[in-house]
């Protein structure tokens, strides 16, 4: 159960630093840091109590799936001892072996699909709290720039070679666990993945619209209507 969070759940709306980081950007910068924004979501105490809350709360789902999967696993595999029979006849029958073939694709995607709806609530219920994580990751994360004295954050991925001190992650971590030291696992009637950030990220560009100076009640130039 310990799932890696989606980078799309991880979509962190309005952060300041941006990914893609011109030369510019890095030599006016006074402290540069990295930090593993994922693994800081997958390794916070809401993430960690909110796991052990799922396997505990969707243990019979969980269980199914793992039982009806290792059955479905036997019965692809016989499928595909038949497919392996057919190929090493000679001559070959090309209608039977395509058959054989079609048949160890389509029991994969049939099993796939049984899976798959057996595990919709715990899947569901870590998209929720992922969501929830996500939509507070901004704010651990400026509070450890902060508490760092860091004016740019970069992946770890866009970093060819660093010291370990320049790694802030754990006080992202850190952050995070005040900011949000729990989440919820009963997911709202209705809710899909990722809409409390699609819900964060229109907060924002409202708030920013908002901000902004009211446009001129007509253009220059443009003569009183009278009546």
């Amino acid at each position: 159960m310990k799932k890696i969070l989606a980078a799309s759940a991880l979509a962190v709306a309005t952060l300041s630093v941006s990914p893609i980081l011109s030369a510019p950007a890095i030599a006016q910068a006074k402290a540069v840091a990295v930090a593993d924004v994922r693994m800081a979501a997958a390794r916070s105490n809401a993430f960690t109590v909110a796991s052990q809350q799922i396997e505990t709360t969707y243990k019979a789902q969980i269980d199914q799936q793992q039982s009806r999967g290792q059955t479905l696993q036997a019965e692809i595999n016989v499928l595909i001892a038949k497919f392996n029979e057919e190929s090493k006849k000679t001559p070959q029958n090309q209608t039977t072996l395509q058959a054989a073939a079609k048949a160890v694709q389509d029991k994969r995607q049939a099993a796939q699909a049984e899976l798959g709806r057996i595990g919709a609530p715990v899947e569901l219920a870590v998209a929720y709290v992922e969501d929830q994580i996500s939509v507070r990751m901004n704010e651990a994360i400026k509070s450890a720039m902060t508490a760092k004295k860091v004016d740019l954050l970069i992946n770890p991925e866009a970093v060819l070679a660093r010291e370990n001190n320049v790694d802030i992650t754990d006080a992202v971590i850190a952050e995070l666990n005040k900011i949000l030291p729990n989440v919820s696992i009963a997911v709202p009637a209705g809710y899909q993945p990722g809409q409390l950030v699609q819900q964060r990220n229109q907060q924002l560009m409202d708030a920013a619209r908002a901000s902004q100076p009211a446009a001129a009640a007509a253009p220059a130039g443009t003569p009183p209507t009278t009546r």
